[in-house]
């Protein structure tokens, strides 16, 4: 086992959501002694394209570092011209990529943040996307961005960047890890939403779910958690009356003990997301005892076991319907499944992957 320590600087330029609890985690996880500079998590293009000059200035002395961490949502290509020869290695954490992410309602493409993902990556020594589907679509759609050019499309760039590129899981952070997983005995079942209140989670096709099996006679609560950055989505206001007697919490939850407390409670957790990559909010929800219900495709099937594909993943909207029902009708039913889900999610905490992080920092700073 490798013990050296190197010391590193975390630039975060979104410090919320996935990025705030991956940045958090692995500060507090490492062997390595890793500081981290952040800004809030709002205003996302304006990061993306200034958070390099605001962050060269906030640096005293890059030498006492031997390597640098950001995410996607920085112009590291930016960051280096700026620090020139002084500018240590450097590692970029692709949560998310421009080229494949999906458009809001009325957004134009805007061609800018695909080419600044692009000389983020030209930039970095060292390219980790947070799961193998992520890898996979990002480099399927590279050749076809690049063809939207007229002419000298520079198509060398894909050979580059997929040599340095690999793919790691986020850690997460779960309370009480080696309790077992209580049986729920609830009645009616609670369902549990811990995700971002974005179009991206696909809120309508959640609500209209709910709303057929309500149609069925099915009775339920509804606990709407997760976090909100900027507008939110329509869904979510008409939910609020739509929703009236089955709400028993609407809105994000600041304390982690809190919010670990609701996924305790929780019987089912369902995501429509038409945009996830990994999905903490799922995972923590799962290693806390949730039943998952997620959609057949995008990081999903890769994260759950295949053992658990037929009854916990859906096809379509109808899947959706039917197989929520099933669920909330016999959740007590699911107790082996419950227990072995959740230890199946052990494989993603923090004291799991931190070595392979950790590895990797200290090949990084070596090189």
């Amino acid at each position: 086992m490798r013990v050296q320590q190197v010391k590193f600087l975390f630039l975060e330029p979104f410090f919320g959501g996935s990025h705030r609890d991956f940045a958090k985690g692995l500060v507090a996880h490492s062997r390595h002694t890793i500081s981290l500079l952040t800004l809030p998590a709002r205003f996302w293009k304006w990061r993306m394209r200034g958070a390099a000059l605001y962050f060269f200035k906030k640096i005293d002395d890059l030498s006492r570092y031997d390597g640098i961490i950001t995410s996607g949502l920085m112009s590291l290509s930016d960051f280096k011209m700026l620090a020139g020869p002084a500018c240590p290695p450097a590692l970029v954490y692709f949560h998310e990529n421009q080229i494949t992410y999906p458009l809001a309602p009325g957004e134009a493409f805007d061609v800018q943040f695909g080419f600044t993902d692009i000389t983020t990556g030209l930039a970095a020594d060292k390219i980790l996307f947070n799961s193998r589907f992520h890898l996979k679509v990002f480099f399927d759609a590279l050749p076809g961005f690049l063809r939207m050019m007229p002419e000298r499309r520079p198509n060398w760039i894909i050979d580059s960047l997929r040599e340095k590129s690999a793919f790691c899981f986020p850690g997460c952070r779960f309370s009480g890890e080696a309790a077992p997983v209580a049986p729920r005995n609830t009645h009616p079942p609670l369902i549990i939403w811990n995700h971002r209140w974005e179009f991206d989670k696909n809120p309508s096709a959640f609500f209209d779910a709910l709303a057929a099996v309500r149609r069925k006679g099915i009775d339920f609560r509804l606990a709407l958690l997760g976090e909100n950055f900027q507008v939110l989505p329509k869904p979510f206001l008409s939910a609020k009356t739509r929703f009236k007697k089955q709400l028993v919490h609407y809105g994000y939850v600041d304390s982690r003990k809190s919010y670990n407390d609701w996924l305790c409670r929780g019987d089912v957790v369902v995501s429509t997301a038409n945009q996830e990559n990994f999905g903490i909010s799922v995972v923590e929800a799962v290693r806390h005892g949730c039943l998952p219900l997620l959609p057949n495709r995008l990081a999903y099937p890769e994260v759950l076991p295949q053992l658990f594909h037929d009854r916990f993943l859906y096809r379509n909207q109808e899947d959706l319907e039917q197989k929520l029902a099933t669920l909330l009708n016999s959740s007590g039913s699911f107790e082996v499944e419950r227990r072995q889900l959740s230890e199946e999610m052990r494989r993603y905490a923090w004291r799991q992957q931190i070595r392979l992080y950790d590895d990797i920092l200290e090949d990084l700073a070596q090189a």
